[in-house]
């Protein structure tokens, strides 16, 4: 293992590397160059990646140490490494899918000049990296360090287009709703240095260190709950739930392949991350477990109903990773981190194929984005079609599909806490299946609703786009087999016996204080087979409503336009926050700044101007008016030491 503490900084510096190569010599490299830069450095991180995966199997933690990052006499906190089940995990998905989604964006953005082309690829690689910082860093100031980083870069790939206004508006409103929740962390931070002295993971994370002794020591129930409340306000940020949940559908501002790495492999996967790393303290916070489950659960199906009157291919996509999300969020709040963890797995394999198909489908398109004005594309894209169609099957859940191992694990767990958990939670599966397969057949089927022209141009997409969706099609239907659940094979879920050091003390804590209950595997089956007919009664009843889909001018009425305009949440924020922060703005601006301040130093100004132009007049040039004056002097000097004795 030494060995891979040796190497291990290789796997973040060399998406660094290609970041600094491609930016500096944006304007010397070519196209062809710069692709091969940033895509092939990723590729050398994912193998280093693939290598410290299998290293880590027997189980064991390892933490590299470079320097000490802060370094005063209270606390030290070292820029560390942990190289352990979760982050070699995290670490295959990272680079995995992010190498596809770079060799897909080769020919994506073909058409921009190599200056700028460069560039994109450069923030592609900082993003990685960020994400690589974020979950090796082995305590929670790396971590930060990493969380900041996947802000920026969100900001600078959803803005790359920065001549338009609207895309320049979505990167900023993603970068300041991602400020309000990094607030939130920052604060836990601070916390548990004051009440620990320390922000390493092995102080919240290592069952193996009498960690549970530390924290019953140090830490009140008051401070675990407080803590947890605070990294929670920060995952809903990173991870869009209610209410930070508006910048990411705004987040397909950017290039389809940006939309990809956010969705799938990267920023939204960091508050679950940071909560499973967590798990110990969440454990030990049963309020702060509900609250996490209900926003999650809330945020499904929120998601979910919205996606399900929207009409822009990548704004559906968007939603329901929204939607997914909340899902994940209710494993972690229901105890089921495998499970979370598990899902954002095979979300990030299904997500990053559907985005990248939207992708070529727009690219075949000219760039239209409008599911009303396609139709038809199954015959002029048959790879793009039946790699999509895979990805919607996996994530409506159907067996044997990833999607159905992972999300009926958390469902699984969720009727364990609550049935009314589990009754939601199926609802939304409803709905993920109803919307999916309607985004599917308004495009793909019946006839094509474009422009001539657009169907002159119709054609599949080349290699560098389609190869990444077969790989991808391929994770979507089989990776779900690494979480085969007990019910079906006994030692099957592979899965949670690999991450089980990491939910050690969890599990500890749970048998300690709770009575555990075990499904007994006829109610497993029961509701395995209520979620799937039921999801598979809405993909066909949306395949036979919009397979023959005809554009009409008909505007949506009732409860279908409040959907369509997204429960007008967007515009709720704006009246009650965006407008009166304006307001108060203009007010500080114009009142307070200029007649206030400004007023006040002007004001100095103009009456040390006027007082000098009538001081002047006294030096009239006239000698009588000097001894006069002279005369008066002498006698108020007289008066006044007359008054003073």
């Amino acid at each position: 293992m030494n060995n891979v503490l040796q190497i291990v900084w290789l796997i973040p510096f060399l998406p660094l590397l290609g970041f600094l190569i491609n930016g500096l010599g944006r304007k010397q490299l070519s196209k062809t160059l710069a692709g091969i830069i940033g895509s092939g450095l990723i590729l050398i991180s994912f193998v280093i990646s693939l290598w410290v995966f299998f290293n880590v199997k027997s189980g064991n933690t390892h933490v590299a140490h470079y320097f000490n990052f802060i370094d005063v006499q209270s606390i030290q906190i070292g820029f560390d490494f942990q190289i352990d089940q979760l982050s070699s995990l995290f670490l295959l998905i990272i680079t995995g899918v992010g190498f596809l989604i770079h060799v897909y964006s080769t020919s994506y953005m073909h058409e921009e000049d190599s200056k700028d082309f460069a560039k994109y690829f450069s923030y592609l690689n900082l993003f990685v990296f960020s994400m690589l910082l974020l979950v090796m860093g082995a305590n929670y100031v790396i971590m930060f360090i990493g969380w900041e980083g996947v802000g920026l870069c969100s900001y600078l790939l959803i803005g790359y287009w920065f001549k338009n206004t609207s895309f320049n508006n979505a990167a900023k409103k993603a970068f300041i709703m991602n400020r309000i929740g990094d607030l939130g962390f920052l604060l836990a931070v601070f916390w548990l240095i004051t009440k620990l002295g320390t922000t390493n993971f092995g102080m919240t994370g290592d069952a193996e260190a009498g960690v549970l002794t530390t924290l019953y020591s140090k830490l009140t129930a008051t401070d675990v709950t407080g803590i947890t409340l605070l990294l929670f306000v920060g995952a809903t940020g990173k991870s869009a739930q209610i209410p930070l949940y508006t910048w990411l559908p705004d987040a397909m501002a950017g290039p389809t392949p940006v939309s990809a790495l956010i969705h799938a492999a990267t920023m939204v996967t960091a508050g679950i991350y940071m909560i499973a790393r967590t798990n110990i303290l969440y454990t030990m916070a049963p309020a702060t477990q509900t609250v996490v489950a209900v926003v999650g659960l809330a945020t499904a199906i929120l998601a979910a109903t919205i996606a399900l009157k929207q009409n822009d291919i990548k704004k559906v996509l968007a939603y329901s990773t929204v939607s997914q999300l909340g899902y994940m969020f209710l494993g972690l709040g229901v105890g089921a981190y495998t499970g979370a963890v598990f899902h954002v797995m095979t979300h990030a394999f299904f997500k990053a194929l559907l985005f990248l198909g939207a992708g070529s489908v727009i690219h075949a398109m000219g760039g239209e984005q409008d599911m009303r004005n396609m139709g038809g594309l199954k015959k002029y894209m048959g790879i793009t079609q039946i790699t999509f169609l895979l990805g919607c099957f996996a994530i409506a859940g159907m067996p044997p599909f990833s999607g159905f191992f992972s999300k009926d694990e958390i469902l699984a767990a969720a009727f364990q806490k609550s049935p009314f958990y589990w009754g939601i939670g199926v609802l939304g599966a409803l709905m993920t299946a109803f919307y999916m397969f309607r985004l599917y057949a308004m495009t793909f089927t019946g006839k094509f609703r474009g422009t001539h022209d657009q169907e002159h141009h119709l054609h599949e997409s080349p290699a560098a786009i389609t190869i990444p969706l077969i790989v991808l099609a391929v994770l979507a239907v089989f990776g779900g087999l690494v979480g085969i659940p007990e019910v079906f094979m006994h030692g099957g879920h592979r899965l949670e016996a690999f991450l089980e050091p990491i939910f050690a003390g969890s599990n500890e804590y749970v048998k300690a204080h709770y009575e555990v209950k075990v499904l007994n595997h006829t109610t497993e089956y029961a509701l395995m087979g209520v979620s799937v007919f039921g999801a598979l009664i809405a993909l066909l009843y949306a395949w036979n409503k919009f397979s023959k889909y005809e554009k009409t001018d008909a505007e949506e009425k009732g409860l279908g336009k409040v959907l369509a305009n997204k429960w007008y949440i967007d515009e709720l924020y704006d009246r009650i926050i965006v407008k009166p922060i304006q307001s108060f703005a203009a007010f500080l601006n114009n009142v307070v700044e200029k007649k206030g301040i400004d007023g006040f130093v002007n004001g100095v100004g103009k009456a040390v101007n006027y007082g000098s132009r009538q001081a002047r007049l006294l030096q009239s040039g006239h000698v009588g008016n000097y001894v006069l004056l002279m005369v008066i002097g002498i006698l108020i000097l007289f008066i006044v030491q007359l008054f003073l004795k």
